[in-house]
């Protein structure tokens, strides 16, 4: 009896959770086509939940913020990369499971990576980058997954320092190369015609993880002095 109630309560909690992420969801969508249709500074947080349909209140409950309810695409990523190096094969070092993992995701044209071409995605880069307040609040999230990524190296032996300094390169270099894709479709260039560049990109900055930038060399092949 006490194992049939633990598994109907498991399962309510379930469906709460279900329900939350799509009231939450739904939320974000709103705002988002608001945002976009208006322009960020005009439109309020009254209109936005009156257009939800639910109150302000509930609105705060789950964006603190109104930078928020455009930039949960990245609090949905900011762990991603944490992620990679937990779900690594054994024996494999984690830059480089975050070397295939980017690439993976560059391949899937993976929104986050600034290689999507679709109108919503530049729409939404755009209206990111073009707004000072959501520009500034994108830090916070850039931090987040700084920590959860140096959590993740700690996890697999490297020191508490060694792992902060990694993971805010990694985290770093990820973001330039996101918003160097997203420059290059905002100026016309397709996502399949980005996409050599893009993995190349790639591939060069994480080398320059590997190596350290004491591996650097000029056009000759002379290192830099």
């Amino acid at each position: 009896m006490r194992d049939r109630q633990a598994i109907q309560t498991a399962g309510g909690a379930g469906l709460r959770e279900r329900k939350k992420a799509r009231t939450r969801e739904a939320i974000a969508a709103t705002a988002l086509r608001l945002f976009l249709e208006s322009g960020f500074e005009k439109v309020s947080i009254t209109q936005i939940a009156e257009e939800a349909e639910i109150s302000r209140r509930t609105l705060f409950t789950y964006f603190p913020t109104k930078e928020d309810l455009v930039l949960q695409l990245f609090a949905d990523h900011e762990d991603e990369a944490a992620r990679a190096v937990r779900a690594r094969r054994s024996g494999q070092p984690p830059l480089d499971a975050l070397r295939e993992a980017l690439l993976d995701s560059l391949q899937r044209r993976d929104s986050n990576t600034g290689l999507n071409d679709s109108a919503e995605s530049l729409a939404f880069y755009q209206l990111v980058s073009g707004t000072e307040s959501l520009a500034a609040r994108l830090t916070h999230y850039t931090s987040r997954g700084i920590d959860a990524l140096a959590a993740a190296l700690r996890e697999a032996a490297f020191d508490p320092l060694t792992a902060r300094l990694a993971a805010a390169q990694v985290i770093t270099v990820m973001r330039e190369l996101a918003d160097q894709n997203h420059q290059a479709l905002a100026g016309g260039t397709s996502a399949a015609d980005r996409y050599p560049e893009a993995a190349r990109a790639a591939n060069h900055a994480f080398d320059l993880l590997r190596d350290g930038l004491g591996s650097l060399r000029d056009s000759s092949g002379q290192a830099y002095s």
